[in-house]
This record gives structure tokens, C-alpha cells and sequence, in this order.
């Protein structure tokens, strides 16, 4: 089996770069109108409304749509601002920010995939706990996209029984797709994206530890007296599982030891300095470089070593990484001229939202900060989300993993927990429910679904922001 290419990056990308001499010249937020942002709103809006209004245009043309928008940020640039300028922005995005976010995906995505839970188990209210509880500890480990992989499947075996079982799911997109992934960079892409940016690894456990417990543990409380009420309600058909009773086993497990390697080539690349290089004028780090080669190895070991078979019983294919690949190049690229007015702050065209999440004495505004990201996390892209606030709160890491700990905190959590809040909040979301569809669950519309999370989430962020983001 090959693996899956990356995303093209759109033809003009492609000339920049290969053209493009040692560069140092930074692109001037100050100098950006409103009208710069358009392309990055574009492509937002396109991942959000496309796939309601247009899916069968949107799943053949995703990368098409993605590219034209982001040409319309590049050309501009070029003409306005330099071909050094453009240049220097755009291998910055790709080789520091861009390439590494995706490798790690495609490592987390291809091991994820060759990990089988096999065999039956019954879905009673306890065991169903216990499988949530142990799904959302995985996203962190393994990703959200990842552990929602690994979990779903055996979770709707586990209820296949149940005439009562869309809940079940739909909690599985709360607890593992969303608010499990927040306490460490592989949990979830806008955590990878601060990493990348120079928040350190284990910030994020420390620093989110208690706001992940307590809406996870709040969740989770309600799954389980929502789902000991519905099983309460189950008639005969709990005596007759279509599902035959067979040992539950862990197959695949070459991809655990292959997760360890990931893990231990981010943490070695985050605590050890092996000196830098120069490429087309961008300073490189040699560590980063071998955490990057290491992802590509675990990828093709990981396909080599793991049983075909173990993939097909999980449903695995490569379609979700490859519209990951598209779609966040052209994001990546029409964030560029976002983030550098963000970077001008008060003397940029995002001035007014600076405003929106700082108090009247100039200090951050921790809870605007957390319900603002969540906002716009829970109907575009939660790690674009993610950087432009980031941008907003300073940008500077140190500062943020320091004085400004709660803020960064706040813009974490809304990223990641509000990500829940929507079928298209964040991409395993959706997986899911195209997942358990197919399995036979009766899964919400997208309104019923935020019926759900309306119900159950907004409450318990309510209470999260009383409790830690006054």
C-alpha cells in the first residue's frame, strides 16, 4: 500500500517556492484591510455550508474550492506586497507550520487505523461509561480523530441491541471527538498548532487538567442517568444481541509501540537542540526535521507492519486525511494575511475585536476570550480558530504560557470543548455520525444534534466559566 499524498498546495504556491530567493522580508499587518480576510472567511464558510447545501459538489471539488480561495490570497500578495514578501510568508507556513501539522496527522491517522478493538461487548449503562471514559483518555493521546476511529465501532456493536441508542453516539462526538483530545498537542489540531508556535508540550495538561475533568466529568454524568433511563425503557430485544458473543481483544498492537515513537519524537524535539540550518532563507531547527522524518517512518512502518485485514474491520480509508490535506492548505495560506493583522493588534483592521475581549482597564477579558473561540470553533474549523486568537491574545508563548496562562487557557478549552457543538465544529465529528449511519443508527440532524448539544453542553460551559474564566 502507498502512502496517501499530501495536498497539492495550488500551482502559483508551487512556482513561489521553487522561484524563491533567501527572503527576510515580513508581511506588514498595519498596512491589511479588512478585504485581506475575505479568502480565509471564504474558505471557512465553504467547509461549513458546502457540505449541508452542496455535498456532492463539495466532495468532488473540496480541493478545487480550497485552492481558488487561496490563490486569491497569493496573487494579491504578490502584486501588493512583493514577490520577497509573498515568498518569505508562504515557505514560513509551509515548511514551519503547514508540514509538520500534517505529518503528525498522518501518523496519529495511519496507526489509529491499524489499532482493532475485536469482539462483543453489551452495552449497559456502566459499560457504556466506561467505554466514553476510555475513549476521551485516548484523544489525547492518540487524537481525537484517532481515538473516534478506534472506539466507534466497538461502541455501536455494544448497542446494536438497543432500540434506544442514537444518545450513546452522540455523546461519543461530546467526550471522545471533542473534550477528551484537550490535554496534550496530539489531542487536538489547534493544541499541535501551539505547540508549533512554542507552547510547550506539557503546559496544556497542566493547565487544562481541571477544566477537562469537570466538563468531562459533568458530560459524562449526564450520559449516564440519560442512558440508565433509556435502558430502563429497552424491552426483549436486550435478550437478543444480533451481534455474536466473541472475546474482546486488542489487535494491531505494533501501532500502540508505533504512538509511543510519535510521542517520543515530539518530546524530543521540544527538550533537545541539535542546531539550525538554513532553507531558502528560513532558519530550521535539525530536531524539528527529525521529528518530521520520524512521522513519516512510523507512517510507512505502521502500513507495512499492520494486518490489512484489522484495517478494513475498522472501515479504514485514506478519504479523511486527504480532505484534512486539502482543506487546511488553503487555510493555512488564507490565514496569512489574518494572523499579521492580528499582529498589528490595536493598529491593525482587527482593532474592534481586540476591544471585544479586553476589560476597560486593558486586562484580558478571560471569559469573552473562551466563549468567543468556542463560538466560531463550533461552526468553522477549531484550529484556525485557535491561531487567530492566539494572535489576538499576543502571540508571544512565553508571555501567554506565563502571565497570560488563563487567557491562553480560556482560547484551549473554547477551542477544543466548543469544537463539540456542531456536526462541523471539528472533522471527527462528522466522521461519526457518517460512521454510525452506516451502522444503522438513526443519527440527529444537524439541528436535532444541536438540540443535543444545546441541551447538555452550554450548560456545563456556563458553569466552566463561573467557575474558571471570571
Amino acid at each position: 500500500m502507498n502512502m496517501v499524498r499530501l495536498a497539492r498546495f495550488p500551482l502559483p504556491v508551487l512556482a513561489l517556492l521553487a522561484a524563491s530567493p533567501a527572503m527576510a522580508a515580513e508581511l506588514d499587518g498595519r498596512s491589511l484591510g479588512f478585504a485581506w480576510s475575505l479568502p480565509f472567511i471564504g474558505v471557512l464558510l465553504s467547509i461549513a455550508l458546502f457540505p449541508l447545501f452542496s455535498p456532492h459538489v463539495w466532495e468532488h471539488h473540496q480541493g478545487k474550492i480550497a485552492a481558488g480561495w487561496a490563490t486569491l490570497v497569493i496573487l494579491p500578495m504578490i502584486f501588493a506586497k512583493g514577490f520577497d514578501v509573498a515568498g518569505n510568508a508562504l515557505l514560513h507556513t509551509a515548511l514551519l507550520e503547514y508540514i509538520p501539522f500534517i505529518l503528525l496527522l498522518l501518523a496519529l491517522f495511519t496507526t489509529a487505523g491499524g489499532i482493532l478493538i475485536a469482539g462483543n461487548i453489551h452495552g449497559s449503562p456502566a459499560m457504556n461509561t466506561l467505554l466514553l471514559l476510555i475513549g476521551a483518555a485516548l484523544a489525547s493521546f492518540i487524537g481525537t480523530t484517532g481515538a473516534s476511529m478506534v472506539m466507534v465501532r466497538p461502541v455501536i456493536r455494544a448497542n446494536d441491541n438497543r432500540k434506544h441508542n442514537v444518545h450513546v453516539l452522540v455523546f461519543f462526538i461530546f467526550l471522545v471527538s471533542n473534550i477528551g483530545g484537550s490535554l496534550t498537542p496530539l489531542g487536538d489540531p489547534p493544541l499541535f498548532l501551539g505547540f508549533l508556535r512554542g507552547v510547550d508540550f506539557f503546559w496544556t495538561t497542566s493547565h487544562l487538567i481541571g477544566e477537562t475533568l469537570f466538563v468531562g466529568g459533568l458530560v459524562l454524568a449526564a450520559f449516564f442517568a440519560i442512558d440508565t433511563y433509556f435502558y430502563a425503557k429497552e424491552d426483549e430485544l436486550l435478550k437478543r444481541d444480533p451481534t455474536p458473543d466473541k472475546k474482546v481483544r486488542l489487535r494491531g498492537l505494533v501501532n500502540v509501540a508505533l504512538i509511543g515513537v510519535i510521542i517520543a519524537a515530539i518530546l524530543f524535539s521540544a527538550s533537545v537542540k541539535l542546531g539550525e540550518y538554513k532553507f531558502l532563507g528560513l532558519t530550521l531547527r535539525i530536531e524539528d526535521t527529525l521529528r518530521d522524518a520520524i512521522f513519516i517512518i512510523v507512517t510507512l512502518v505502521s502500513l507495512k507492519a499492520t494486518d490489512a485485514h484489522y484495517r478494513d474491520a475498522n472501515g479504514f480509508s485514506w478519504g479523511p486525511i486527504k480532505e484534512v490535506a486539502k482543506l487546511f492548505a488553503g487555510i493555512f495560506i488564507t490565514i496569512i494575511p489574518v494572523l499579521a493583522m492580528l499582529k498589528a493588534g490595536r493598529d491593525g483592521a482587527f482593532a474592534p475585536l481586540v476591544s471585544l475581549v479586553t476589560n476597560a482597564d486593558g486586562t484580558p477579558n478571560n471569559a469573552a476570550y473562551f466563549w468567543l473561540a468556542g463560538a466560531l470553533s463550533s461552526f468553522l474549523d477549531n484550529a484556525p480558530t485557535y491561531l487567530v486568537f492566539f494572535e489576538l491574545a499576543g502571540g508571544d508563548p512565553a508571555t501567554l504560557m506565563t502571565r497570560g496562562a488563563l487567557t491562553l487557557a480560556a482560547i484551549s478549552a473554547g477551542a477544543v470543548f466548543m469544537g463539540a457543538n456542531s456536526y462541523i465544529g471539528n472533522a471527527p465529528n462528522f466522521m461519526v455520525y457518517a460512521i454510525a449511519r452506516d451502522g444503522g443508527v438513526k443519527m440527529p440532524s444537524f439541528f436535532g444534534y444541536m438540540l443535543w448539544s444545546g441541551s447538555i453542553l452550554i450548560p456545563a460551559f456556563l458553569i466552566a466559566t463561573f467557575v474558571f474564566f471570571r
